[in-house]
């Protein structure tokens, strides 16, 4: 029984369809957003290039989402891997499950947050008192069915980017105490951003995330003036500037939603598996999850563009975001990445990597 969802005023938010640029980060969130099995997105680059903007547009312009009325897990009223255990035992025991609506959570992680505040906590004292499971959500508990978004990740604590990545990686996040556990569902885009000049990750996790996007600054000062124009714009006359894409907006929305339906019908075939299991291993490129995370990303796109068959074309946009993290850094070499991913590309699958983008 859908619950009328109260009308809180939000701010309005950037439009994605008027971001101009970014071509890398832009594709690499949508994909994540069809299918978010890809693993996130890592997007390193320069300051003040709109990472935070592009990513708040993103949620932005997501449907709605349908959760369990006063459920602090954002549970999903009828699919189980999504549902709480309390929302689960409901279900099972035949009680009535009231819905409402909600905008697709985006959550910020500060950079001083405590595990704490990242899994939740459990009230032990409130457990032994009661013999109830007390527990307290934490970050992981809200973003559920959504957007995480950590800025300046490689500043994060180690430990707290891998209890991330764990919960990304298995959809659940489990919270242990005096002999007490309590998990729920975590599933969402991990979505990390950060600056190459403060640090790197380390190999082991930046590996974990599926795609890695590079961003610079604008350097046509045609382009440049047109993205200030924008924002000017926006800043003077929010309201008006959304109206005037709204149309775009909608469009791209349901550009989504078809490519989620569609997803599932996409095939590759077993010869361009075998040519993208071919470039990793000429890459030598450490396990599996780059082969899983470009052949996910390519059916994502064909999926965007309406097609249920994976093309070349789909590959040469995908594999450098998909690979070029996870070559091993030779500190001697000057050679970019993601030239030395295109130029192996280009070998294993005897096509022009430029040209295959002018095409797109």
């Amino acid at each position: 029984m859908p619950v009328p969802a109260t009308a809180v005023p939000r701010r309005p938010v950037f439009p994605f369809a008027a971001i101009v640029g970014q071509d890398e980060m832009k594709l690499s969130l949508l994909l994540n957003v069809i299918d978010p099995k890809i693993g996130g997105v890592m997007i390193m680059g320069d300051r003040g290039t709109g990472k935070s903007t592009t990513i708040r547009a993103l949620a932005d312009l997501l449907p709605d989402i349908e959760v369990v009325a006063d459920d602090p897990f954002n549970s999903h009223p009828s699919d189980p891997d999504l549902m709480s255990d309390a929302v689960k035992e409901r279900v099972a025991a035949g009680e009535p499950i009231a819905t409402t609506t909600k905008k697709v959570p985006m959550v910020d992680l500060p950079l001083g947050a405590t595990e704490d505040r990242v899994c939740g906590t459990i009230d032990i004292e409130k457990a032994l008192a009661e013999g109830v499971k007390a527990f307290e959500p934490g970050l992981l508990a809200k973003a559920n069915r959504g957007i995480l978004y950590v800025d300046e990740v490689n500043l994060l604590d180690d430990h707290l980017v891998d209890v991330l990545l764990d919960a990304a990686a298995s959809g659940w996040n489990t919270v242990e105490r005096e002999g007490i556990s309590i998990r729920h569902p975590a599933r969402f885009v991990l979505v990390g951003s950060g600056n190459p000049e403060e640090g790197e990750l380390r190999p082991q996790l930046l590996d974990r995330f599926g795609m890695h996007a590079e961003i610079r600054t604008v350097k046509d000062p045609t382009l440049r003036v047109e993205i200030v124009e924008q924002r000017s714009r926006f800043d003077q006359d929010p309201e008006g500037f959304l109206a005037q894409y709204q149309t775009d907006q909608e469009a791209l929305q349901a550009k989504l939603v078809a490519a989620q339906a569609l997803l599932p019908k996409v095939t590759i075939d077993h010869e361009l598996r075998i040519n993208i299991s071919h470039v990793c291993a000429e890459l030598d490129v450490d396990g599996l999850r780059g082969d899983l995370v470009t052949n996910r990303a390519a059916k994502a796109l064909a999926a965007l563009e309406g097609r249920t068959d994976v093309k070349v074309s789909d590959i040469a946009r995908v594999i450098v975001l998909c690979l070029r993290h996870r070559l091993r850094k030779d500190p001697l070499e000057s050679i970019d990445s993601g030239y030395k991913v295109g130029k192996v590309f280009q070998e294993v699958f005897g096509v022009d990597l430029a040209a295959l983008h002018a095409a797109a």
